[in-house]
């Protein structure tokens, strides 16, 4: 596999958690997993574990000869994961910005490690069969491999997967940047990697590999219509045959409620006392009054467009007048960020906010609310509200891509229903869907339920790496 970000040594999003997942299952189940990553800024602090890995590259970057060396670790059996180091690409403070300003050569750092995967897939030792690649920043993977197969003597080059985790980042640069690949000028096309004029990495992907997953089955669809395609729905209706939605699992040896360190009280769907006594310890935590009768409401989520906060802010000064909490850990836009805080700084009562990167809370949050908020315009799988669910903690989302196909409504089934949906895309669909969470949780029989029922849904890995596996297999026929 090859992945810009792999938990817990890189992460922006969920692409970390799944690729760490999905590897981490493979191998358990008897697979031989190498994962290629760079070598970010103090990951050989965090993890010292790390050992070089007695392998040098130099590979051309456009009329340069670029040098990298690569450091290794196996976490379990049967899993390797390679570093690669090239300091003037990767040892920076961010992985794709800074200050909210995008690395102005991102399509050199990509395409290197791009062209450090494929390298990788076909030299090592253990010859990999498969190589699965990760949204754009590996998006030319594919091209490269087919030119190594055609023109440089790489006979049995590896089939390659792409999987889609958000189809609205592409990858998009100026044309000139096509030259740093190192093929042929006429490989540069409307059928491939040009897109309006510009280099478009996640489009040469998509339209060269092999086979294409997204995280989600309603997200495989969405991604064909004009509403959701981003440009790029023309090419994968071309390209259906081989597209496939397969739902993200969530890793529960990590996300549990009874044998969790980021978490102060252990709990079940059983024993609820302990989800409770989480609730009064992040009230604590956080500065709000200590009240366990009071309904809390939780956002995880990068503070984007994507996500609803426009949709967030406006429905919380509408409901606020109402006895609820409302706390939120996120990084990202900052006229959200500053929105946000005014929100909190008039609301003291009522509203924490916290900004940036913080595991452990992200875990307090999920097990200490009562609902977590996901009013996304679009989620191609989302991971927050499985967490939630198995954290007895009802979802609230907009009913699109993944939040569709893993919360149930009681519209849908009121016997095995797991959370609110809304379809609207507006702040008064999410008023009317936090009404409708205030008055469930004054049905404490309901909520009980509700909780249980979501704590007992399964969203396991296994089921999807054997999906996935099947896939594989498929393309080594």
């Amino acid at each position: 596999m090859a992945t810009s970000e792999l938990h817990p040594y890189s992460k922006t999003g969920g692409l970390a958690d799944m690729v760490a997942a999905l590897a981490k299952t493979l191998a358990q189940k008897g697979h031989r997993v190498g994962i290629v990553t760079p070598l970010y800024r103090g990951i050989r602090v965090k993890f010292p574990e790390l050992r070089p890995f007695d392998w040098q590259m130099a590979l051309p970057l456009g009329g340069e000869i670029i040098p990298a060396q690569v450091w290794t670790t196996e976490p379990v059996k049967g899993l390797t994961l390679y570093f690669v180091d090239r300091p003037e690409f990767f040892d920076r403070p961010g992985i794709y910005n800074e200050n909210g300003a995008d690395y102005a050569d991102n399509a050199a750092r990509f395409i290197f490690f791009s062209k450090a995967a494929v390298h990788l897939a076909r030299y090592l030792p253990w010859a990999p069969q498969i190589l699965h690649i990760h949204d754009w920043q590996t998006g030319l993977v594919p091209m490269l491999v087919q030119h190594q197969r055609l023109a440089e003597g790489w006979g049995k080059a590896v089939p390659v997967m792409l999987t889609i985790h958000n189809l609205a980042y592409q990858g998009v640069f100026g044309a000139e940047a096509f030259a740093l690949a190192n093929l042929p000028s006429d490989w540069f096309n409307t059928g491939t990697a040009e897109f309006h004029g510009a280099l478009n990495l996640l489009k040469a992907g998509i339209a060269t590999a092999d086979t294409i997953t997204t995280v989600s089955p309603r997200y495989a669809r969405e991604i064909m219509t004009e509403e959701f395609g981003c440009g790029l729905d023309g090419l994968l209706r071309h390209r259906a045959e081989v597209v496939h939605g397969v739902l993200n699992g969530v890793d529960y040896e990590e996300w549990n409620t009874e044998a969790n360190p980021h978490l102060k009280f252990r709990y079940s769907a059983r024993h609820l006392a302990g989800k409770t006594r989480n609730k009064t310890a992040l009230q604590r935590e956080l500065g709000l009054p200590v009240n366990a009768r009071v309904p809390m409401f939780g956002s995880v989520t990068r503070l984007a467009e994507q996500k609803g906060v426009d949709l967030l802010v406006p429905a919380l000064e509408e409901m606020l007048g109402h006895s609820m909490q409302f706390v939120l850990l996120g990084s990202g836009d900052g006229r959200y960020e500053h929105s946000l805080r005014s929100v909190a700084r008039r609301h003291p009562q009522k509203v924490a906010v916290r900004f940036g990167y913080d595991h452990g809370l992200s875990h307090r949050i999920e097990a200490a609310c009562d609902f977590l908020l996901m009013p996304s315009r679009f989620e191609p799988c989302g991971l927050n509200q499985m967490y939630s669910l198995r954290y007895g903690t009802v979802p609230i989302v907009r009913a699109t891509g993944g939040l569709d196909d893993s919360v149930v409504d009681p519209s849908e089934n009121k016997q095995e229903a797991t959370g609110i949906k809304f379809s609207e895309y507006s702040p008064a669909a999410l008023t009317q869907a936090l009404r409708k969470a205030l008055a469930l949780y004054r049905s404490k029989p309901a909520l009980r339920k509700f909780r249980q029922q979501g704590m007992a849904a399964d969203f396991s890995w296994d089921a999807t790496a054997a999906r996935y596996v099947r896939l594989y297999d498929g393309l080594l026929k």
